[in-house]
């Protein structure tokens, strides 16, 4: 039962490191002031993609091709990316109008995770190990790296103008959804 844990939860935990996914989080979490908001959104969001992913393993792939899984997820990263930065040209500059930090978070993290690799992972894992005990080493890792995303990106708000934050995490989400694009 404890390797039904560990094995994804090291998976999951290293394979996220560094990711799109964390990136998004680092910049989110300069973007609201609400961290605690812009968490649980994250966090649900994972608890749905992955715990869809476990209960149907890797069906959901096979229903949407992973060319269309990245497509969408770089559409949505352009989305935002420029929704970002016409809110950085406003005169006065507030956080992001349209949805509220948890919203934002769960939207961005819920679109953008189909077909990833920690998604197609968990459910791979589901397969050979407790698919409850995966679900909880899964969403244990995702929450510990999500949780230093967020501080991350917080120290950045609290240390860098908050125009320049959103012109480069804008940016940013442009960049990533076109390299979704191209490869």
């Amino acid at each position: 039962m404890f390797e039904d844990i560990l094995v994804p939860f090291i998976a999951v935990g290293l394979a996220e490191l560094g990711d799109k996914t964390q990136l998004a989080v680092v910049l989110l979490s300069s973007k609201y002031k609400n961290h605690i908001q812009l968490f649980f959104g994250i966090i649900l969001a994972f608890f749905v993609v992955d715990g869809v992913a476990i209960l149907f393993g890797s069906w959901i792939t096979r229903l949407f091709p992973e060319t269309l899984l990245k497509i969408v997820s770089a559409v949505i990263f352009i989305f935002f990316g420029l929704l970002v930065v016409c809110q950085s040209m406003k005169e006065e500059h507030n956080e992001i109008q349209l949805k509220s930090a948890f919203t934002s978070g769960f939207t961005l993290i819920f679109l953008s995770e189909w077909g990833d690799k920690t998604q197609i992972a968990s459910a791979l894992f589901a397969t050979q190990y407790n698919p409850l005990m995966v679900l909880v080493g899964a969403i244990t890792a995702l929450t510990v790296i999500s949780l230093m995303a967020v501080y991350v990106g917080r120290f950045v708000s609290d240390r860098i103008d908050d125009k320049l934050i959103s012109k480069i995490a804008g940016l940013i989400f442009i960049l990533v959804g076109l390299l979704f694009l191209i490869h």
